[in-house]
């Protein structure tokens, strides 16, 4: 039986591919961030799913459920690493704090960085291990090839993951592990519906009010006009199963806008954006 280790599965495209995964045969070593997740997934997905139980960010925590994974495979490697979890912190750039900005990175590049060291082993890099090299599924956005206004922080996060995966595809070649970017569009996933939570009264003074106001609806709206996350979890079992792999796979349920956003000039884009979000500066009268 192949195994895989997910990080973020208590909901979203994590919990989406877990299932898929099931589905298709594999044991899944998921990880959650609290005890009553781990016990809601088990109940829900049966035996061949273990939870592992860590924050991406905490590096010792991280290590150590690797070695539960290398005990529970017994000499042999890991299928895949599919590096899912992540927040998504918005706000006009010269409104957050460098802490806010921190703790966006922290979770979606550096916590990628610490899994991909702790597992990176168990899929072939420790020679020891018996059967075939692994792969690495890291799951960027859209936002890692265009620039969300008012995202900034999660747009840099995932352009990062872009050039992390371009270099680690290249550096891991020497094992045998293959390492491919999905860079999903909007997907029905609990990050958007955090929405509701941005604190329009902190920026009652601010200049960007009315379009983080835009922005907190059209947010809002992704929850529920996305793709099903079960979606990305066909297209990671394509990517851990498929012969030869393409190196980035793009999945949008607005194929139209995802081919507009590559073809037009980026300051006819811009125009746009900022039309739609209310960033214009006002004309003189």
């Amino acid at each position: 039986m192949r195994s895989v280790v997910i990080t973020g599965t208590s909901t979203g495209i994590g919990f989406g591919t877990a299932k898929v995964l099931l589905d298709r045969g594999f044991r899944v070593f998921g990880s959650v961030r609290k005890a009553v997740d781990a016990e809601r997934l088990k109940q829900q997905f049966g035996s061949n799913f273990t939870p592992l139980i860590f924050d991406v960010t905490d590096e010792a925590a991280v290590h150590a459920a690797a070695g539960d994974v290398r005990a529970a495979l017994g000499g042999e490697t890991l299928a895949g690493l599919v590096n899912n979890a992540g927040i998504a912190v918005s706000g006009p750039l010269l409104e957050l704090t460098a802490d806010e900005f921190r703790k966006q990175m922290d979770v979606n590049v550096l916590g990628p960085v610490i899994s991909t060291q702790a597992f990176a082993p168990l899929l072939g890099a420790d020679g020891s291990l018996k059967g075939a090299p692994g792969r690495i599924v890291m799951i960027g956005s859209v936002a890692g090839q265009n620039g969300n206004p008012l995202l900034s922080p999660y747009s840099t996060s995932k352009h990062a993951i872009e050039g992390l995966s371009e270099s680690l595809r290249r550096e891991f070649m020497l094992f045998g592990i293959d390492v491919i970017i999905i860079g999903p569009g909007v997907v029905k996933t609990p990050i958007w519906d955090k929405a509701e939570e941005i604190d329009i009264a902190r920026y009652n003074n601010s200049p960007f009010l009315p379009a983080l106001e835009r922005l907190r609806a059209f947010m809002l709206r992704l929850s529920k006009d996305g793709l099903p996350p079960e979606q990305i979890g066909e297209l990671v079992h394509h990517v851990l199963t498929a012969p030869r792999p393409k190196v980035r796979y793009a999945v949008s349920p607005e194929p139209v806008q995802l081919l507009l956003a590559k073809i037009l000039p980026k300051r006819l884009l811009d125009g746009i954006i900022a039309k739609r979000l209310g960033l214009l500066p006002a004309k003189g009268g």
